[in-house]
């Protein structure tokens, strides 16, 4: 069979995308009698542990624009994001009903309070809520976050009913340092020749690694990679722009098509952080616990959803990126009532205006319908790059 053409590709990982029932995921887990999935909330939590374990690290990121919130809406109040409501609805209206665990990452507060409202609905699952550091010192936050992983490996193998040992950890590192290599690359490929990587495609194809097996997705990347650079598009005279905040609940995929049509090409963005929170390889040799342990303290991105112990630091990821990218402005896109990203918008736009960096802030919902305002905000946003930057 010969190489499929973009176009099929991207199709594929919409399908997936569009699938509330998680059917390849069902499919994975059905394949082998004891096979168990994992689920998991967005921004970063150790797939390798999980992976190590053999069972399937599965994202969750909401009911996404289309489905209707009924059940969800009874247990959160109007005035915070869409996420937990929509999550909560998936779950109610059974369509997570195959997965055998869940793990809520220190996101916010949200988020914990998740956690606590699923051991309540679902006594019988596994349910972890995963803490991070706040003290990045080896002998303090290190040692903290080792026992953090350590319990979650026990934890994992009271659910397999075996032991998951140093090895397959390690294997597992090896897995998804290869993952990160390629989706490195595609985020790299977009930023040259962003025409010829469209944001809603590599978007897709992210979203599709959150429910594929990490050895799929990278051979998925691999396979678009080479199709997107055989294809022939054409060059817009597009602003490039890096987007940020959109890291927990995500923007619907017109929001993300809109900002291209009105004049911006996305050359960065912190979209599902999970496979890029660690910005190095994690070595495979030697106590992979503590290994991974200090990946996250050394060598993850800094994000809102992240404590920072050097406030005169917030904003420098985001201004690196800048520079790396080539990016002409900065949209700074968060969910209405997102706590983390609208909490450092300030002072990562204090850093943006003392180096005369453009930026435009926007708020979303995973349900957000009318785009034609955003379309106009981010097109008059492009064209002010355009005209200022040539005068």
């Amino acid at each position: 069979m010969g190489a499929r053409p973009v176009q099929e590709i991207v199709a594929f990982c919409q399908e997936i995308f569009e699938d509330l029932h998680f059917a390849k995921a069902r499919e994975w887990k059905a394949a082998r009698p004891g096979r168990k999935v994992i689920g998991y909330m967005p921004v970063y939590v150790p797939r390798e542990i999980v992976h190590a374990a053999g069972m399937l690290p599965l994202g969750i990121l909401g009911g996404g624009a289309d489905m209707e919130v009924i059940h969800g809406d009874a247990y959160y109040q109007s005035y915070i994001c869409r996420i937990p409501r929509s999550t909560i609805e998936l779950a109610i209206t059974g369509k997570l009903d195959f997965v055998d665990g869940m793990m809520f990452p220190s996101i916010c507060d949200v988020i914990r309070n998740l956690s606590g409202i699923w051991k309540l609905l679902f006594k019988d699952k596994y349910v972890r809520y995963f803490d991070a550091p706040q003290n990045f010192r080896d002998e303090v936050g290190g040692v903290f976050y080792a026992n953090e992983l350590r319990e979650l490996r026990e934890g994992l193998e009271r659910l397999g009913g075996r032991t998951i040992t140093d090895g397959e950890i390690r294997r597992s590192i090896a897995v998804y340092n290869e993952n990160r290599r390629w989706v490195n690359r595609v985020y790299d490929f977009r930023a040259a020749s962003p025409w010829k990587a469209p944001s809603a495609e590599v978007y897709l194809l992210m979203r599709a690694g959150m429910v594929l097996p990490p050895e799929e997705h990278t051979l998925l990347m691999r396979e678009y990679l080479a199709a997107a650079e055989a294809v022939d598009r054409p060059m817009r005279d597009n602003c490039r722009v890096l987007l940020t905040g959109a890291f927990c609940e995500q923007p619907p995929l017109n929001l993300i098509k809109s900002l291209e049509i009105s004049g911006c090409y996305i050359v960065d963005d912190d979209f599902m952080l999970v496979h890029r929170w660690l910005l190095e390889e994690v070595p495979v040799d030697g106590d992979p616990i503590w290994n991974l342990s200090r990946a996250f303290l050394r060598h993850s991105a800094q994000t809102a959803a992240k404590y920072e112990p050097d406030m005169a630091e917030k904003g420098s990821y985001l201004i690196d990126s800048i520079r790396r990218r080539g990016a002409d402005g900065v949209i700074f896109a968060a969910p209405s009532f997102c706590d983390p990203a609208l909490l450092d918008q300030p002072m990562m736009i204090r850093r943006l205006e003392a180096l005369k960096i453009p930026y435009i802030t926007l708020k979303y919902a995973e349900n957000s319908g009318q785009m034609q305002p955003i379309r106009e905000q981010s097109g008059t946003f492009a064209d002010s790059i355009k005209l200022w930057s040539a005068s």
